[in-house]
């Protein structure tokens, strides 16, 4: 079941969507004409160059020259995506907002299916579906129907990804309502999960939304891209419990479920860090240097690091070894399971966006 259409009698809402570049010449006209192209909204475009090396701020004033919604702004010197795009947030007039990076894309009909879900709901502060990841030069086909929609207060929809303690959005996905945003605030300068960062600090503002059925957005995977940037597992564990103290440490919303909720993240977080340990040994490759940076990650999240479910398999890996894990059969049957769990986590995110 569709959401209730807009309103014919109403004027259609507005959509800003901030679209931050960096020598994305070659992509950013696809980024800016799939939002120009949205019907059913308002729409407008503020394109913020950062100091580009190509000739992306050539080809955003030429865009602004054939389209009056299209606005421009530059950066003298390259400061980053965070600041690029609370630079563009500062410009922001729409009644929601979206951050496309430049080489992705809006699919058709994106934002009015969004918009059509926060119109009816009036307590979401942000709305997202499913992204297609792709590659190569030409957009692949795009799911447009939806068939159903969920909205979560805000408390459970973040309570269950401190539980998980990973982020289940990419970016272009997700239509945030303007007024929720300026009481928040933009991005946070953390160098990976600024993202994520604000989509958990969003859902501890106002309920979340999702849309099933559609894609909403295409996101472009290259060599170039920000997210292609190599990071480990480790400084992606540490990076996403700078995300959760960020949150948690911003003296906002109540310091006992603040307490309680950075808790159930830091948990997962370390959880997290000792079964990778463990599936090193299993897969052959980890030993006790490799593997003691998981472990002192973990110690720093929780002071029960002994007790938790995978401590006894990361000894018993430890004792094994890398070369005879893989033959221990009571090794070996966990780490199996661990994958299946990935499979099927995976499978649920692409049903649920959990």
């Amino acid at each position: 079941m569709a959401p209730a259409p807009i309103d014919p009698t109403a004027p259609a809402p507005r959509v800003t969507v901030v679209v931050p570049c960096f020598d994305y010449a070659g992509y950013l006209p696809v980024a800016v004409r799939s939002a120009l192209a949205q019907t059913g909204v308002r729409v407008d475009v503020v394109v913020v160059d950062d100091a580009s090396t190509d000739d992306s701020l050539a080809v955003a004033r030429a865009l602004a020259a054939d389209d009056d919604r299209v606005t421009v702004l530059a950066h003298s010197t390259n400061q980053g995506p965070v600041a690029t795009f609370n630079d563009g947030l500062a410009r922001v007039t729409g009644d929601y907002l979206v951050r496309l990076d430049a080489d992705d894309a809006l699919t058709p009909g994106s934002l009015a299916r969004a918009v059509a879900l926060a119109e009816r709901f009036p307590s979401v502060g942000m709305v997202y579906g499913r992204p297609v990841h792709f590659s190569g030069p030409v957009l692949p086909p795009a799911r447009t129907d939806v068939r159903s929609w969920v909205v979560w207060s805000g408390a459970s929809w973040l309570e269950h990804r401190c539980r998980r303690g990973v982020n289940c959005i990419t970016s272009p996905e997700v239509l945030m309502r303007t007024s929720v945003v300026r009481d928040v605030g933009g991005q946070r300068d953390l160098a990976h999960a600024h993202d994520m960062e604000m989509w958990l600090r969003l859902a501890r503002a106002a309920d979340v939304a999702r849309l099933d059925g559609p894609d909403q957005a295409w996101h472009r995977e290259h060599e170039a891209s920000l997210s292609a940037r190599e990071v480990d597992g480790l400084t992606d564990l540490h990076e996403r419990a700078l995300a959760f103290a960020t949150l948690f440490g911003d003296g906002r919303g109540d310091p006992v479920e603040s307490q309680r909720l950075h808790g159930l993240a830091r948990r997962a977080l370390a959880r997290e860090a000792l079964l990778g340990a463990c599936q090193g040994y299993v897969r052959g490759w980890a030993d006790d240097a490799s593997t003691r940076p998981l472990l002192d990650f973990a110690h720093a999240m929780v002071d029960d690091v002994d007790d938790l479910p995978e401590a006894a398999r990361l000894r018993a890996s430890r004792r094994a070894g890398a070369r005879r894990a893989r033959y221990v059969p009571r090794l070996v049957a966990p780490a199996v399971l661990t994958l299946v769990d990935r499979r099927l986590r995976a499978r649920a995110w692409q049903r649920t966006g959990l």
